[in-house]
């Protein structure tokens, strides 16, 4: 039988998963961007947020394979093993891509279960499928090895993240009975990322939707100024990243909204505002509407740091630079970016740049890498 975990003792809105006594805290803990100190996770940091988490009834834990450089996993198995183990969510990722064959698929899922200190995932999904992936994974037979998992208990409920079209959606969908699904949406992506027709085709299957990129890494924490102003003026005592959270949560099909967070206030104000959640209002879309047209105008790459694109073989440090970038497009200071961008190693920068393409071809987001790259050191200049 599903469990519910700790429900009574929640602080955040949870939802029921389909028809079962299991119910989800609506917020989540993806392990993605965790603090660091000296480039390493910052264990002490860190792990406050995983007690805050933990005490406010935030408990469903996203970790994958490749978070972190493999940190991430590890991190998840020492932090979480002083909890009991159904007191807790742990959620990991088969990364397909980072498999030589089909015999490595099943060495990956014994290092994740190694790494995290646990007999079994409560949720695990086929990470980052597009064509291209899914094609490898039926190469390597990853899903019935996973059906499998499934059946011997060490997977409790089996689903896949995405991203890809809608078309190719549908075909994914059509493939398995899945538990679940992770799909990229916020306000930004709803029209230009085509997140709706995803949303719908997945609540039309009668398949849970689980959110990553509600703040588009971050991108929608802080908008341009003037939307920011927008946003503000209409809930003085709200951070703008809520808006974007419970744009996302408001969906009645969502299941749970992934932050990556990496700071303990953060943690506090996510905390904050799924305490309850408040969905939007009719007049509080219209505002966000309107915010967003005047974003706009200001955005320059399409970037989430999801760090998919890392490392770079030549040592290009391109989340950094896109985040540099797009600062400099809605803040307009020349300085400020001509500052930030001098502050990068010269042989991190975009110049060093040598067109390889590795990066575009795992970019979720589709973005010309080495294009943008050879643009913005031209600016540079």
């Amino acid at each position: 039988m599903d469990r519910d975990i700790n429900a009574a003792k929640s602080q955040v809105t949870r939802r029921i998963f389909r028809d079962t006594s299991m119910t989800l805290p609506l917020l989540g803990f993806g392990l993605m961007r965790l603090p660091q100190k000296e480039g390493k996770i910052d264990y002490a940091a860190a792990e406050v947020m995983v007690e805050q988490a933990m005490q406010a009834g935030c408990n469903y834990f996203d970790t994958a394979y490749m978070y972190h450089g493999g940190e991430s996993e590890k991190f998840a198995g020492k932090v979480l093993r002083k909890y009991p183990r159904n007191s807790y969510y742990l959620t990991s990722k088969m990364a397909v891509w980072m498999a030589n064959d089909a015999d490595h698929v099943e060495r990956i899922f014994q290092e994740q279960l190694q790494r995290c200190q646990t007999d079994y995932f409560d949720f695990y999904l086929l990470h980052s499928v597009n064509e291209t992936i899914w094609k490898k994974s039926v190469d390597f037979h990853t899903l019935d090895f996973l059906k499998k998992m499934k059946a011997e208990g060490k997977i409790r409920k089996l689903g896949f993240s995405f991203h890809d079209t809608p078309e190719f959606l549908r075909m994914v969908v059509e493939s398995y009975p899945w538990d679940f699904a992770q799909i990229q949406l916020n306000y930004l992506d709803w029209e230009n990322y085509r997140s709706r027709e995803q949303y719908e085709i997945l609540t039309e299957a009668g398949i849970p939707v689980l959110i990553m990129e509600p703040l588009r890494g971050g991108a929608l924490a802080s908008l341009s100024p003037v939307a920011n102003e927008i946003l503000t003026k209409a809930a003085p005592d709200s951070s703008i990243a809520s808006w974007a959270l419970r744009y996302a949560a408001s969906l009645p099909n969502v299941l749970c909204v992934l932050s990556g967070m990496s700071q303990a206030e953060q943690m506090q104000d996510n905390i904050n505002t799924f305490s309850p959640l408040k969905p939007l209002s009719a007049q509080e879309r219209q505002t966000l509407d309107e915010a967003l047209t005047a974003h706009k105008q200001y955005l320059a790459v399409p970037c989430t740091s999801c760090r998919y694109c890392m490392p770079c073989p030549a040592g290009v440090k391109i989340p950094e630079i896109f985040g540099i970038y797009n600062q400099y497009k809605v803040m307009k200071s020349r300085s400020s970016f001509q500052n930030n961008y001098n502050a990068l190693p010269e042989e991190s920068r975009a110049s060093s740049c040598v067109n390889c393409g590795k990066c575009a071809k795992h970019c979720p987001q589709k973005i010309a890498i080495p294009d943008m790259l050879r643009k913005i050191a031209e600016e540079v200049k």
